[in-house]
């Protein structure tokens, strides 16, 4: 009967549109809309449980599939943020596909700060759950900047310190110290503002001396924090796991040397974690006891009780042997280290060596492993950067082009009446003489532009910038200012010398240290470089094309060295012999073959050798492969005033 009203109404809607006047029509939609906000944030409020998660997700995807809904970027970004929260939590593999379409849909747009902090966070949920740690620090970073920057942002404290809490966590475990503690800190006190027993009042303590620990600082700077996590589980002792006061008290006293009190608070941690255990074995319980085995097994070693170390590893080596592959690789090293520290304690020298030989080659397994997901990680973080950054070019795109468009229809439409006149008179009177003009002001605007593309190309000053974010992201204050000012000098120098038909030889060799200098600081000292000059000329006067070396110093860069290995070397040597400036440029060589095609011609080098055959029959360009040791040698010939 429900169903049957519905399609009546909405037979009587379609109607109703057709029969009303436009301003009805208006009216009547923006009703509509407004109901359909109404229904969304009553939705909002109402908490998921297992009981009404089903029928919750049969009311979002109806309005998933409202047309109102679909033609309002903000409602269909909400809609389907609210799907994927209520999928994930089903374990349901839709919760990422409907995430990332409200990414989509949100990401380019301004404003929404809500929605796009929401939905940043969500995605990096949905990243963390596939180790795809990286990627998920992007996403969090980004809600949690949104928190930062705007506190009149309309998002719960709680909603604010899940955000917070989530990006320093996960800068805490990429290393991202500072930040870690900048993030945790802002939420502190929103934390002091959650209702009594919620995890994120404990969360924020446990992390801040996590932080604090990993950050080298004294026990002391710890001692706060710990006092206000005792409170809160005295004040609330069914509420909260503790495990994790008993972990905090375990990095205190390990900070402090206090064996008898660091083995007190792990003998209550393993009993804690044994409970857990014992009432659901999931791999993250088993690693946690596995864990607990091994740090009592180490205190006992240090404290000489080597009876008592052996038996808690026997106890972990059980456990490991019940639960064959859920041991991590991290926990099985922590297992390799107690045992070789038992075995070196009970003088078994031999036994202690086979296990530590044991240990490096499950620490390079580790390594390898991080190494290769790191790679990937960082690849596809790139690749998100690059698509935010492309975006954003579009927003401003769109906007120029938006008021350019109003600028120019106003003198269109005045104009062009006089345009068309005027332009068929001068067509008329002049069309020879223009032509010829317009051929010679082509060809010098072609020239220029692909001279300018050739000393400084889009993609160079791309990752200029990438490379300063990265400098300031990371602290390294002097290195930014450092690779700020030599790309300045480079940039300026390059403008300058792109007017003239010659420069001297002197500037030349200027602009090419500076570029070389900064290619060394973006690519970390990656290679090695030496310029030779002849000293027995004034290089001061002796004139050259400019920025003509330039792509070829680039291309011997990018093409001719190693730059993982930090082992390539570029030379060059100029030497003058009487009208003629020969400008010999080696490299070291690849260890490996690349991808790169030698019959492919950059524009940049498509250029240079056009410009090199202008100059006449004594200019030249040969490229030869040196026999020994690898390496190709290039050697230019210019005619030199």
């Amino acid at each position: 009967m429900r169903q049957l009203l519905s399609v009546i109404f909405s037979a009587w809607m379609i109607v109703y549109l057709f029969s009303c006047t436009e301003n009805d029509k208006k009216g009547l939609l923006a009703k509509s809309d407004d109901a359909i906000s109404d229904q969304i944030n009553d939705l909002e409020k109402v908490g998921a449980n297992p009981i009404n998660r089903d029928s919750l997700i049969t009311v979002w995807r109806k309005l998933d599939r409202n047309l109102i809904v679909k033609n309002d970027t903000i409602q269909s970004s909400t809609v389907k943020y609210q799907l994927a929260r209520l999928y994930s939590m089903k374990g349901n593999d839709s919760a990422r596909v409907l995430i990332e379409d409200a990414l989509e849909l949100i990401d380019p747009i301004d404003g929404g700060f809500k929605n796009k902090a929401l939905i940043y966070n969500g995605m990096g949920n949905v990243l963390s759950m596939s180790a795809r740690m990286k990627e998920a620090s992007y996403y969090y970073n980004k809600a949690a900047a949104i928190v930062l920057a705007d506190s009149t942002v309309d998002l719960s404290f709680i909603a604010k310190t899940s955000m917070l809490l989530s990006a320093a966590q996960s800068n805490l475990l990429s290393f991202q110290y500072d930040l870690a503690e900048t993030m945790n800190r802002a939420a502190l006190p929103m934390a002091d503002s959650l209702p009594q027993g919620h995890i994120n009042r404990q969360r924020v303590l446990v992390q801040m001396i996590q932080t604090l620990n990993k950050r080298q600082k004294p026990a002391d700077s710890m001692a706060f924090y710990l006092q206000k996590l005792e409170v809160l589980h005295a004040q609330n002792p069914d509420k909260y796991n503790i495990s994790f006061l008993y972990d905090s008290k375990i990095q205190y006293f390990e900070k402090h040397k206090q064996l008898d009190s660091l083995l007190h608070y792990q003998l209550l941690k393993i009993k804690s974690d044994g409970y857990l255990y014992n009432e659901e074995a999931t791999s993250s319980e088993i690693n946690n006891l596995f864990i607990d085995y091994c740090n009592i097994a180490a205190i006992y070693t240090a404290q000489k009780h080597a009876t008592l170390a052996s038996q808690f590893l026997e106890k972990a080596k059980l456990l490991k042997e019940k639960h064959t592959g859920l041991i991590f690789a991290d926990s099985d090293l922590v297992y390799q280290q107690s045992l070789a520290s038992l075995y070196n304690l009970q003088g078994k020298k031999n036994e202690a060596i086979a296990v530590l030989t044991q240990t490096a080659e499950l620490q390079k397994g580790i390594y390898q492993t991080e190494n290769t997901q790191a790679v990937a990680e960082m690849n596809a973080l790139h690749q998100l950067q690059t698509k935010d950054r492309s975006i954003h070019k579009l927003n401003e795109g769109i906007k120029i082009n938006k008021l350019q468009l109003q600028q120019n229809r106003l003198w269109l439409a005045v104009s062009v009446l006089g345009i068309i006149l005027l332009g068929v008179t001068i067509l008329f009177l002049f069309y020879s003489f223009r032509q010829r003009r317009f051929l010679q002001e082509k060809e010098k605007i072609l020239l220029q532009q692909q001279l300018l593309r050739t000393q400084m190309e889009p993609h160079f000053i791309f990752n200029t910038l990438a490379a300063v974010q990265s400098f300031v992201r990371l602290d390294k204050k002097e290195i930014a200012i450092k690779y700020l000012n030599r790309f300045s000098r480079l940039l300026r120098s390059s403008l300058e010398l792109s007017r003239e038909n010659l420069v001297p030889l002197d500037e030349e060799i200027e602009t090419l240290e500076n570029y070389l200098s900064l290619q060394q600081m973006r690519y970390e000292d990656a290679f090695r470089y030496t310029i030779l000059q002849s000293i027995e000329h004034d290089l001061g006067a002796i004139m050259v094309p400019p920025m003509l070396i330039q792509p070829y110093v680039e291309n011997a860069i990018l093409h001719g060295i190693d730059l993982e290995d930090g082992l390539g070397d570029i030379s060059i040597h100029f030497e003058i012999e009487q009208d003629i400036l020969q400008v010999k440029i080696a490299d070291s060589g690849k260890t490996e073959t690349s991808n790169f095609d030698p019959a492919h011609r950059s524009l940049s080098g498509t250029i240079s050798h056009e410009r090199i055959q202008l100059l006449g029959k004594k200019a030249s360009v040969s490229i030869t492969e040196i026999p020994e040791g690898g390496g190709t040698l290039v050697i230019l010939r210019i005619p030199v005033e």
